[in-house]
């Protein structure tokens, strides 16, 4: 039976535009709740109710809100398994695909703040990244020898890591590596990655316009 109900909460442009791109690749049946940061929406009590933080995404199905990137992309692609985003919970791969998804929260995303933030990494002994160059390698490594993290086939670790780094590179938050580009050019040339990124372009001038009273 194909899951229903699901509903999703987006703001173009922004970290949910991942996860957009992941309901679009598992081809899932969905509400869509645009949320304008620009004008604010997401501090406005309805928003808050749904995360507490103001933060998107955030989904909601069968009466439960899961919020946190990482969380709703576990969640979708375990939920679709028709689409083979997720190896099995008996699938040899399944602890290395879970160690890229957790791995992204816990360390590329602090690595990232510490550097728009122009901060100094904690000591090595604390760090939870120990430093932006171990860091990056860490997850470059299993990329030059294969085109995807998990081997030959494509996998929600994929469509996270693509479109993240994608923006790192616009923003210069990574180095231009071959390895680097390659790789965010199989992911971000994909159809689903170009009809997200083509709607929110458009949601995004809607947004703005709302938010400057015209």
């Amino acid at each position: 039976m194909t899951p229903s109900n699901l509903t999703f909460y987006h703001a173009p442009q922004s970290r949910s535009s991942v996860a957009l791109t992941l309901l679009e690749e598992l081809r899932a049946p969905f509400e869509l709740k645009l949320i304008n940061i620009k004008a604010g929406e997401q501090r406005q009590p309805d928003y808050l109710a749904i995360n507490p933080l103001g933060k998107v995404p955030a989904l909601a199905h069968q009466g439960k809100i899961i919020t946190e990137q990482v969380a709703i992309f576990l969640y979708l692609a375990d939920l679709f398994p028709e689409a083979q985003l997720a190896p099995a919970l008996t699938d040899p791969s399944r602890g290395e695909y879970l160690r890229w998804m957790v791995y992204y929260a816990a360390c590329y995303e602090p690595a990232m703040v510490d550097k728009f933030m122009q901060r100094e990494p904690a000591s090595p002994s604390v760090s939870v990244y120990s430093d932006e160059y171990s860091m990056l390698e860490t997850i470059l490594s299993p990329l030059r020898e294969r085109p995807y993290l998990l081997g030959d086939e494509i996998s929600a670790a994929d469509i996270l890591w693509g479109s993240s780094f994608a923006w790192g590179l616009a923003f210069d938050m990574v180095p231009r590596l071959p390895v680097l580009t390659s790789y965010v050019d199989r992911i971000c040339s994909r159809p689903s990655a170009l009809k997200v990124q083509k709607q929110d372009a458009i949601w995004a001038v809607q947004h703005q316009a709302k938010a400057d009273g015209q």
